[in-house]
């Protein structure tokens, strides 16, 4: 069997708040006895069982994330965990309006405490990162707006993309068109959630009215052979979570997930994890798991990290040294 920790990876797709280790989480509450009943099963694992569970515990974990010092701290654990399971270049969702409220002053407080995070990850591991900022749909489109200037005035080679989470059923991409505008126009590598628990319509919708490259989740464009075929044309990148999907009931099993036929139709995709303690996964789970239910051999990986780090919003520099690492 190969060993998939050992292979480099590159993922595009993780939530710094979601990625916490819950013994990180744990240890932080003790610091600042801050209680986190309910937030942590028997076993030491956060505790959830539906999408609601899910939203209520990570919120509740985030409690502990008071300052950028906690932030710091939290980007060198999630990239030591991550440089544990192999990845070599990983982009990271961070959000102004979490780190500092939108305000612009504590925003550049958060930013130079996550930068100093990945520059101590990096000497210590070897891992590269970059930072995705990002809106939150569900706060509407003059947050979204307000975000955008954030990370345009902040916007450096460490902060080098723009996208949009949040909750997915609220609002159309339409309502952002302004917000992308401006990320856009500065130069800006553009992303954004779509296509996970809204059907393909959702991913439509982002590709008439936001300029993207890639797209977050995008997997229930297989429901629509036409989108599919869009997808392929335009280049367009999925960022694919199979193990997240699965925990979310997007998809019921590994056999039912897309990600093989949209390789197979052309689509260039890529994995990663997304929210991994909370969906019970990480890189080396989900190569293991790909390999088992369909095959994918080396081969396959080597042309999936390709794709990712063609699409990273990093520099050609170190796309090439990536590429390096990968082949060495």
């Amino acid at each position: 069997m190969t060993d998939f920790r050992s292979v480099p990876k590159v993922e595009l797709h993780l939530h710094l708040e979601g990625a916490a280790p819950p013994g990180f989480i744990r240890a932080l509450a003790a610091e600042k006895n801050i209680d986190l009943a309910g937030v942590f099963n028997s076993d030491g694992s956060y505790a959830w069982s539906n999408f609601a569970e899910f939203l209520v515990t990570y919120h509740k974990a985030c409690e502990v994330l008071t300052g950028p010092d906690e932030f710091r701290r939290l980007a060198e654990a999630v990239l030591e965990k991550s440089a544990s399971d192999g990845v070599i270049y990983t982009e990271i969702f961070i959000a102004p309006d979490i780190c500092g409220g939108g305000d612009p002053v504590a925003w550049g407080e958060y930013l130079a405490a996550l930068y100093e995070g990945a520059a101590a990850a990096k000497a210590a591991h070897g891992i590269e990162a970059r930072y995705i900022s990002t809106c939150i749909r569900n706060l509407g489109a003059d947050k979204a707006e307000n975000a955008a200037r954030l990370t345009v005035d902040h916007a450096g080679p460490m902060l080098t993309g723009w996208g949009m989470g949040g909750e997915e059923r609220d609002g159309s991409a339409a309502d952002f068109v302004r917000a992308f505008a401006i990320a856009s126009e500065a130069g800006l590598g553009i992303t954004s959630h779509a296509g996970e628990l809204v059907g393909p319509l959702s991913v439509e919708e982002t590709l008439d009215y936001l300029p993207v490259s890639r797209i977050g989740h995008g997997v229930r464009a297989i429901e629509d052979a036409s989108l599919v075929a869009r997808l392929v044309a335009d280049g367009i990148v999925l960022e694919v979570n199979p193990g997240s999907n699965i925990s979310l009931d997007v998809f019921p099993t590994w056999g039912a997930h897309p990600i093989d036929a949209l390789r197979g139709a052309g689509v260039k995709v890529t994995v990663s994890t997304d929210d991994p303690p909370y969906f019970h996964t990480d890189m080396v789970h989900e190569y293991q798991m790909l390999a088992r239910t369909f095959g994918w051999d080396a081969a396959v990986f080597s042309e999936i990290n390709g794709t990712a780090i063609d699409a990273a919003f990093c520099d050609e520099d170190t796309k090439t040294k990536l590429k390096e690492r990968l082949t060495s």
